[in-house]
Formats: C-alpha cells, sequence, structure tokens
C-alpha cells in the first residue's frame, strides 16, 4: 500500500513539475512577443510565489480538517482550470492572477504530497524516498521547457497538452485512500489561523536550522535562473554558453539527488547538509576566481549542483526528524515559506550584487551565503525534539 501511495504521489509531482517548467519560459516568450517590458515581465513571475506565500497560512487548517487526499485534488484542479482558462483571455492582469491561482493550486498539491510522504516514510528511507519526490519534480521541470516548444505549432496548444496530462495524473489520486495528520487531543481549536500560526512558532522554535537549506535553495535556483545570464553576457558570455553554464547545475542535481538522499539516511541529516553547504561555498569562491574560463565554470555549477540540488528535499526530511508527527503539517509549511522567500530575495539581492559589487561579485556573493548558512546550522541541536507530544 505505501509503496502504491508513493508512486503515484511521485507520477504527481513529476506532472507538477513539468507544468511549472514549461509555463515559466513560455509566459515569458508571449509576454515578450506582445512587447511587455522586461522588467514587467520579470514581475509577472513571481505571482506563483506570492500565491505560496498567500496560501501558506491557510493550508493546514483544511489539510487537518479534511485530509491529504481532498487537498491534493483540490490544488490539482485548481491548476488544471488555471492553465486552460490561459486562451480565454489575453490580458497581462488575468494571466498574473491564474498564475498566483496555480501557486496555489501548486502549493496545495505539493503541500499535502510532501506531507504525506514524511508521515509514512520509515526514518531510514526518508531521505531516499523524498529524494526521489524531489528528482521526479526535478526532471519534470528539465522537461517542461521541451514542451513549451509546442508554442511553434500553436500559441495556445502547451497549455491545453499541460492541461490533459495533468488531468490524467489527477485522476490517479481516486485510488487512494485518505488519511489526515496526526494531532493533539490536548489541541481543541487545530483548525484556526490562530492555531497554524501558533505552531509556526513551535516550528521555529523548535527546528529553525532545517528551513534554511530550503531557503538558500530558493535563493540558489532563483538567483541563477535570473542574475547569472545577466552576469555571464556582461563578461562576455554569449547566450549558448550562459544557458549551458545554468543547466550544468541542475543536471548535477538530478544526477546526485538520489545517491545523496541515500547517503543522509546513513550519516546523518545535519553533517550531509553541513558538509555540502561548506564544499559548496568553496566550489562557488573557485568559480569567481576563474569566471572567466566558461568550461571551469561548466564543471564547477555540474558540482555544485550535485551537493546543493537536494537541499530542499534533505531540508524536507530534515525537518520531519526534527519534529514531532503533529507538527510536520506546519513544518513542511514553513519549509515552502522558507523556499519562496528565497526565490523572490535572491534574483533581488544577485542584482545589487552585480551592481554594486567588484568583478565576480555574483559568484562570491552565492559562496557568502553557503558559508553563513553552514555556520548557523552548526549550532544547531534538536536538543527539544521529543520534549513535544
Amino acid at each position: 500500500m505505501n509503496s502504491k501511495r508513493f508512486w503515484i504521489l511521485v507520477i504527481i509531482v513529476f506532472i507538477s513539475g513539468l507544468s511549472q517548467g514549461m509555463l515559466l519560459p513560455l509566459m515569458a516568450v508571449l509576454l515578450e512577443q506582445r512587447g511587455i517590458a522586461s522588467s514587467i515581465n520579470g514581475l509577472h513571475a513571481t505571482g506563483l510565489y506570492i500565491g505560496v506565500l498567500l496560501a501558506s497560512p491557510f493550508m493546514e487548517g483544511p489539510l487537518r480538517k479534511f485530509g491529504y487526499k481532498p487537498l491534493i485534488l483540490a490544488g490539482g484542479m485548481t491548476v488544471i482550470l488555471s492553465m486552460v482558462s490561459f486562451p480565454l483571455w489575453p490580458n497581462l492582469l488575468f494571466w498574473f492572477l491564474l498564475r498566483l491561482l496555480i501557486g496555489v493550486g501548486d502549493h496545495a498539491l505539493h503541500f499535502s504530497t510532501q506531507t504525506w510522504i514524511t508521515t509514512f516514510s520509515e526514518e531510514e528511507k526518508r531521505g531516499r524516498n523524498l529524494s526521489i519526490y524531489g528528482l521526479s519534480y526535478g526532471v519534470g521541470f528539465a522537461v517542461g521547457p521541451l514542451l513549451a516548444r509546442l508554442v511553434t505549432i500553436h500559441e495556445y496548444l502547451p497549455f491545453y497538452t499541460s492541461s490533459f496530462l495533468s488531468l490524467i495524473a489527477w485522476s490517479f489520486v481516486f485510488f487512494l485512500k485518505n488519511e489526515k495528520p496526526a494531532q493533539r487531543e490536548s489541541e481543541i481549536d487545530f483548525y484556526s489561523i490562530k492555531s497554524t500560526f501558533g505552531r509556526f512558532s513551535q516550528v521555529l522554535s523548535l527546528a529553525w536550522a532545517p528551513i534554511l537549506p530550503a531557503f538558500c535553495y530558493g535563493i540558489l535556483e532563483a538567483s541563477l535562473n535570473s542574475n547569472f545570464p545577466v552576469f555571464g553576457l556582461r563578461i562576455g558570455f554569449d547566450v549558448n554558453t550562459v544557458t549551458t553554464i545554468v543547466s550544468a547545475f541542475f543536471i548535477g542535481g538530478i544526477v546526485f539527488q538520489i545517491p545523496l538522499g541515500i547517503i543522509s539516511d546513513r550519516i546523518g541529516r545535519k553533517k550531509v547538509l553541513i558538509a555540502v553547504q561548506l564544499l559548496g561555498s568553496f566550489v562557488f569562491l573557485f568559480a569567481g576566481i576563474f569566471s572567466a574560463s566558461p568550461l571551469l565554470l561548466i564543471v564547477c555549477f555540474f558540482v555544485s549542483g550535485m551537493l546543493l540540488g537536494s537541499n530542499f528535499s534533505l531540508s524536507m526530511a530534515y525537518m520531519t526528524d526534527s519534529l514531532p508527527k503533529y507538527l510536520l503539517p506546519a513544518g513542511n509549511l514553513m519549509v515552502g515559506i522558507g523556499f519562496s522567500f528565497g526565490s523572490i530575495l535572491g534574483p533581488f539581492a544577485g542584482g545589487l550584487a552585480i551592481e554594486y559589487l567588484p568583478s565576480a561579485n555574483f559568484l562570491y556573493f552565492i559562496a557568502i551565503s553557503l558559508g553563513i548558512l553552514s555556520l548557523s546550522m552548526f549550532s544547531y541541536s534538536k536538543s527539544h525534539h521529543g520534549q513535544v507530544k
């Protein structure tokens, strides 16, 4: 039963990654073709993350009240209906609202599936399971831009194709038996927003460190996609070179996602996370020193992807290790919120670094951020774990 449930959830997340990976470049192209300014185009892309942040405080109550399956169905249906609605009215504000709704729907889907997987996964297999989950999303996200090429056949064909694939994956959820998260008998009003924020406070006091890798990965993923192309073009690389270098990072993450999760199961999440942040910091420092060499940058980005591409899934696993079960929904929400804040902050901070700091500054900015993260995690101890039942 666990195996069947796990692989259905993995398939759902793969299609979700595929849809998101398609939507980002597709919308950028469509808005560019309509003459929208690049600054507005970039701001428009934040709709997804704004949707995540707006929805986060309201997710835990419905999950506890109705269970995992209804929230996955609601999230999936929101994404499907939003995706198929893009062709109805090609308006900038309408499309932004649809992206916001997709952010809400995707967050409901991911929050439910992540929490469900962390709940039923045995501790010795948790890192592996979440790595497979992360790999599934990553591969889907990487394949997504290929789906966007259908725009050359018909402008709206990618939207219809994504909606159809999402509908097929969504239908698998009906084969699953619903479950609800564990909760404390002593907690009466556990469905309210006030109660959710109370659990957020508990998560921060018990397990603030597991949020940091997800926050850092948000900075890393968004700034590499948004800032590095600007930095690369400014130091003389062409577009093909820049995209190859960035792709090397994500390919490295896909290649080493599962091995790193298995290693974390065997030697511990904290040791692995501190080690990969420190090593990643040195790799980006090395990349900054030799930033004039495209070949060395490709190698550095591939190695850094191998080290850091599992940050989000390991963050989820570490959060699960550090909390009692009744706090897992709130803990998973905090990991997602951390990632979203990092995704919004990363391009802004990276842009400031490119604008105001000396040559090769962007890569040094990443190196310093990773170094600070690893030092912060040294001070974290799970001494409170298990005290709150």
